[in-house]
């Protein structure tokens, strides 16, 4: 589910940046890209964080 949720922000993130390079105008602002690439990143980390924890279980 995190990483769901890390892919969509990421990609929202991605599409932001294509439209503006393509100069149709991104639909982010400065503030908002930043916040949504913070937030991917965030849950990418609490992802991988998640995988290590459940690596070292003992079973």
């Amino acid at each position: 589910m995190l990483l769901t949720i890390a892919l969509l922000l990421f990609a929202t993130f991605g599409a932001n940046v294509v439209m503006g390079s393509m100069g149709l105008g991104g639909f982010l602002g400065d503030v908002s890209e930043m916040l949504t690439l913070f937030a991917a990143t965030i849950f990418f980390v609490a992802v991988i964080l998640q995988k290590e924890a459940a690596e070292k279980k003992p079973k």
